[in-house]
């Protein structure tokens, strides 16, 4: 069949589309109602995803709008409110600044010197990305917390019995610092490769030195790269509820959930919810006002040759010379801390408690949880994302696209907020569907179905419509065209993007908490229970086998990539020869 459809393909290579003839026009028809105007059935999925994912926003605004407006200032204006607000705003400004002093120089090591095992520190200073906040926050807690910790017990022969504190700022900027500066390295190495490096010749053909090049010409082109970047790393540590939670620092993710869970004050909750969420839309807005200011243009043509995949221009490589011992040390230093303690300090914690038999019997239970919920959450993921994708790339409209954007939404809500307004919805609304694994797949869901639309996205515009096309004219139903043609070829962006959702979804703390069945207790709420009453053996196990999962997918993921690209190569290569 694919052979067929390709012969055809080859033989009509400039048939558009919207052929005049009658077969494509009968084709035409049975696609959509009227001229290019989707089906009802797929307007109506994509309609009842967009809704189901804009639900929680929608709920909590009502809820916030029926607290009395006398009471609401009182909820705002108290000292502890804003205390709260300006914690969370300086976390997010302090993190971002703190992971741009290590990233660009990361990004600049690693691509533009002649900085020994290049290669090698390229992969390793990317993988603390598979690091959940809340792992790499109980290995930082099990080695250098006041009591118990693994520092205190090598040094408590010398008669120390307790070390300086770890908790609140101090560890929430070191955490989050160490475990999301990737966001921003890859957005920044992403920006240097793209940057012509004719500019940085002509710079120093004017006779700049290397220095005044790099001030002058280079970090000015790394601009929207580093807004982009920095802006994941902001919206990343506004969201996240593990750090804040496990060092104790009064976030508004960890406020929210003391105030549910602790005083059951279900008001102050839902109003300090909806501040979080105007503080995300705040830093978007400036996000956007300084990118679309922003006009960079630097893939020119000294970038490539004209019909040629050959770089015309390599960038040149700065000789380190004194400096290469300090990039080591700061290479290692970097991955040490996000990378090597996690793990080490994980291994430590598991073989000092692994005289303990009930260890790994008290695992199982919670690994098979949260491959059971993952699992669900990735394959519905990807069968709510199809029609959203499908209706957006072959019927693209101002009504697909707000369909499409309203299945965003969702992404840019913390957990905790999602969870808290699904609390309130199923407690008053479905109290039957109140914490079931229904409930719980549906709160990962709306985290995060933009993932597996992304993928699906991204591999629909690679399938040339013509092919579906030709298979309806060789006879093939709807149905049997989108089966045997479609689905093979959007395979590898399915996979992807259950891959995402399944990774991401294993690491989700506050909707295990809020939302799971009594009962079905997951590896991260494993970990956060045993972490909050220093049980660190107990944690090590749930911390070991998140890290072997998030490390192995991610890995899997990079390959994928890497293949994906190498296909595009040659392809790129056979066309030109061509």
């Amino acid at each position: 069949m694919k052979s067929q459809v390709s012969r055809s393909v080859a033989q009509n290579p400039n048939v558009p589309p919207e052929s005049s003839t009658l077969g494509f026009m009968k084709i035409s028809s049975l696609w959509s109602r009227k001229g290019n105007q989707p089906p009802w059935v797929l307007l109506v999925a994509a309609g009842i995803v967009a809704i189901a994912i804009a639900l929680p926003l929608a709920y909590l605004v009502m809820r916030t709008a029926s607290i009395e407006s006398s009471e609401l200032w009182e909820l705002v204006s108290r000292r502890r409110t804003l205390q709260v607000l300006f914690n969370s705003a300086a976390m997010a400004v302090i993190v971002t600044l703190s992971c741009a002093a290590i990233a660009i120089p990361l990004a600049f090591l690693t691509l533009r010197t002649d900085l020994k095992w290049r290669r090698f520190w390229l992969i390793a200073t990317t993988l603390p990305l598979a690091v959940p906040s809340y792992v790499g926050s109980f290995t930082l807690l099990s080695a250098f917390s006041p009591k118990g910790s693994l520092l205190q017990l090598l040094v408590e022969p010398l008669g120390v019995k307790e070390l300086p504190s770890i908790y609140g700022w101090t560890g929430t900027i070191l955490a989050m610092t160490l475990f999301t500066y990737p966001y921003l390295l890859l957005s920044v190495r992403a920006g240097l490769q793209g940057i012509d490096p004719a500019l940085e010749e002509a710079a120093r053909s004017l006779g700049k030195t290397p220095q005044q090049t790099f001030w002058q010409i280079t970090l000015p082109q790394l601009r929207p790269a580093l807004v982009g970047g920095g802006l994941l790393v902001a919206l990343y540590s506004l969201r996240d509820f593990g750090t804040p939670s496990l060092m104790q620092f009064d976030a508004f993710t960890r406020i929210i959930y003391l105030q549910y869970r602790g005083s059951f004050d279900r008001h102050a909750a839902a109003a300090s919810a909806l501040m979080l969420v105007g503080l995300i839309l705040l830093i978007l807005w400036l996000e956007n006002r300084v990118r679309t200011r922003a006009k960079y243009y630097s893939r020119g043509s000294g970038r490539f040759n004209q019909g040629s995949l050959r770089q015309s221009h390599s960038p040149h490589l700065v000789k380190l010379g004194f400096w290469q011992l300090p990039a080591q040390i700061f290479c290692t230093l970097v991955v040490s801390l996000s990378l090597v303690l996690p793990i080490g300090v994980t291994l430590f914690w598991l073989l000092r408690g692994w005289s303990n038999t009930e260890i790994l019997p008290s695992l199982l239970p919670a690994v098979l949880n949260s491959v059971w919920a993952s699992g669900i959450a990735a394959l519905v993921a990807i069968l709510f994302a199809l029609p959203v994708a499908i209706l957006s790339i072959r019927f693209p409209s101002r009504l697909s696209a707000i369909l499409e954007r309203t299945a965003y939404l969702g992404f840019g809500l913390p957990g905790i907020v999602v969870a808290l307004s699904l609390v309130f919805f199923g407690a008053n609304y479905v109290p039957w569907l109140y914490q079931t694994i229904p409930m719980l797949v549906f709160a990962y869901l709306v985290l995060f179905l933009p993932q597996a639309i992304g993928t699906l996205r991204s591999s629909l515009l690679q399938i040339n419509p013509q092919l579906e096309e030709s298979a309806r004219i060789l006879g093939k139903s709807q149905w049997s065209s989108f089966c045997q043609i479609t689905l093979p070829l959007l395979r590898p962006g399915a996979i992807a993007g259950a891959m995402l959702v399944f990774l991401t979804a294993i690491k989700e703390l506050p909707a295990n908490l809020l939302l799971a069945p009594i009962g079905f207790e997951t590896l991260a709420v494993q970990i956060w229970k045993a972490t909050e009453n220093v049980a660190f053996a107990d944690a090590a196990a749930a911390s070991l086998t998140i890290l072997l999962v998030s490390l192995g997918s991610t890995l899997l993921l990079l390959s994928q990539e890497e293949g994906r690209g190498r296909d595009e190569v040659r392809s790129q290569k056979s066309e030109v020869r061509s």
